[in-house]
């Protein structure tokens, strides 16, 4: 039999997709949900806010993500995407070679179904990771205020508010990814486990995953020194604040004691 190639995209389209109440004629699996696209494509939509289309035209792609809009939450401005081709050829093992290409014995839904999940995962963490990195080089600004003025600034209620709503993005997609987990098809294939595993190890989602968890857990202390020192620089304004009326309030007195006596 001849070669075939397989072309699958990846489309983050916001922070969830309810698939629950998601009404398709076309249903084919659903765990993930599988949507049957044209006459050969194929769709597999992930609750973290990922279609991967399989084999679909621009024009059947379209009508997918369409589709998906109304139960995507807290849709992207712009969504964000990624490609890869595999090489279908039957007389091969599956197997990831040198240079990085996926070959596998057969297209079935469930082969490509653990690309899907691995592409989709590695799609959600380069978007944390460039998250973080917007993150890092606010604070770093921020870091470089306080070096030269000794203090935080006007500003830092608006920075640590937009931290906050990074913070927060990460956090709920980091639980739904879950990006160490396996495919809930492993149980019912174990032969394609070992598939699996190369694949996760190629895109590193092991590695890449704790290094998210490492740079949040940054983000948040950062976060509580800057508001501690918005506290105790409140505090000391609140001191001088008293000190001054104190002193006023003696002024006064003295200035009154003095226009008795005269």
């Amino acid at each position: 039999m001849t070669e075939s190639r397989v072309r699958l995209r990846a489309v983050l389209l916001g922070l969830r997709i309810d698939t629950r109440s998601l009404d398709h004629p076309d249903t084919m699996a659903l765990s993930p949900l599988t949507l049957r696209v044209g006459a050969r494509g194929a769709a597999f939509v992930f609750r973290y806010g990922v279609a991967v289309l399989c084999d679909a035209s621009p024009d059947e792609e379209r009508t997918v993500l369409d589709s998906l809009q109304s139960n995507t939450v807290e849709a992207l401005a712009t969504p964000e995407t990624d490609e890869i081709q595999v090489l279908v050829r039957p007389e091969e093992d599956d197997r990831l070679d040198p240079n990085g290409v996926i070959v596998l014995k057969d297209s079935s839904n469930e082969r490509l179904q653990i690309i899907a999940d691995v592409l989709s995962k590695s799609l959600v963490l380069a978007h944390l990771e460039a998250q973080l990195n917007t993150t890092f080089d606010r604070i770093d600004r921020l870091a470089i205020g306080i070096k030269r003025r000794g203090r935080s600034g006007r500003r830092v209620r608006e920075l640590v508010r937009q931290i906050g709503d990074v913070l927060l993005t990460q956090h709920r997609m980091i639980g739904r990814v879950a990006a160490g987990d396996k495919p809930d098809l492993l149980w019912d294939r174990p032969d394609l486990e070992r598939l699996y595993g190369r694949l996760a190890a190629e895109y590193e989602l092991l590695e890449r995953s704790a290094a998210v968890d490492r740079k949040l857990e940054l983000v948040g202390d950062t976060t509580r020194t800057v508001l501690e020192l918005m506290q105790d620089q409140r505090s000391t304004r609140l001191e001088w604040y008293i000190i001054g009326l104190i002193a006023i309030e003696i002024l006064l007195s003295v200035y009154e004691l003095f226009g008795r006596q005269h």
